[in-house]
């Protein structure tokens, strides 16, 4: 029997674009609900307890709600919000970091946010591995599109168009934060300096390390090394050759939707400073993306089927 898969949120830009990965899948159903019934408590019950893999693409009280509607059946959820990313009985939808088979076995999968996608594949591995210290003074730098704002900053760069770059978070207390911390080791939350600009999607996040400063001084390469060696074999994460630095990371507005994860390491002529750098799709392995690949692995599909890599 086809595993029944219901889109929770399946009009907003997450949603659609799962919907648009998986629509064409013959070995799964999609449970599909009409406009009124979308905003129906009693439909969306109906459609949680019938499916066998809930998708929740909602803001985080509306995934809470959604788990508590399919209270007393069996379904399993993948919740793109970030209600549950740091929850107790909730697996982080991190496969690459968490474990494959600890995904494809879960009840209750929670996606990774975009900016965590970037810094925790930089960091987290180095951080296990004793190359970088988890009391580090962390901070980071990244730029998305403006899709991973939803609806609301979308309309906003539409009505706004003299807009070049919107810098936020300046209050320091940013929802990724306690992810960040979490899921990297760390002993402190990261300085987290987060933009958009206008553009639909794609993704840059810079991690500066005084590698000079470090206990045991470890080298740019050896980071290039360890990030390698970790990820090899990955069909998702590649780690771009160590010196083969572009003159430049673009962003552009008409960006194709793309699945994959691209890690840099780039050092000064000393090896005293480096910088690390991921490049995503927010609205890929940022968002819908990433929980495509955590579907297939929890139906035991090709971990890749349908992703654009």
């Amino acid at each position: 029997m086809k595993p029944q898969i219901f889109i929770d949120g399946a009009a907003g830009t997450t949603g659609i674009e799962i919907h648009q990965r998986l629509a064409s899948r013959n070995e799964l159903d999609l449970i599909i609900l009409s406009e009124d019934d979308r905003k129906s408590d009693k439909a969306r019950g109906e459609a949680l307890h019938a499916a066998d893999i809930a998708i929740l693409c909602l803001p985080d009280d509306a995934s809470r709600q959604a788990v508590a509607l399919a209270q007393g059946s069996s379904t399993r959820f993948i919740d793109a919000s970030s209600a549950h990313r740091v929850a107790d009985g909730w697996t982080y939808g991190f496969p690459e970091l968490i474990g494959h088979d600890a995904v494809a076995k879960a009840r209750y999968v929670s996606n990774p946010g975009c900016y965590p996608t970037g810094f925790l594949a930089l960091v987290a591995p180095l951080v296990k591995q004793g190359l970088l210290p988890a009391d580090y003074p962390y901070s980071v730098n990244a730029v998305s599109g403006y899709s991973g704002g939803g609806k609301a900053l979308i309309a906003r760069f539409a009505d706004e168009t003299d807009i070049a770059l919107r810098a936020y978070g300046m209050a320091l207390d940013h929802k990724h934060l306690p992810e960040m911390q979490t899921y990297a080791g760390l002993t402190h939350p990261p300085v987290f300096s987060p933009s958009v600009v206008p553009a639909m999607r794609g993704m840059l996040v810079d991690v500066p390390v005084l590698l000079a400063a470090l206990p045991g001084a470890p080298s740019a390469d050896d980071l290039h090394t360890a990030l390698s060696s970790f990820y090899a074999g990955s069909p998702i994460v590649s780690v771009a050759p160590f010196g083969s630095a572009p003159a430049e990371f673009l962003l552009r507005e008409g960006a194709a939707p793309w699945d994959g994860l691209e890690l840099h390491v780039f050092a000064d002529s000393d090896s005293s400073q480096a910088r690390l750098i991921a490049r995503l799709d927010n609205l890929g392995k940022g968002a819908s993306g990433a929980a495509v690949q955590s579907l297939n692995l929890m139906c035991r599909f090709d971990e890749t089927a349908s992703l654009s890599l």
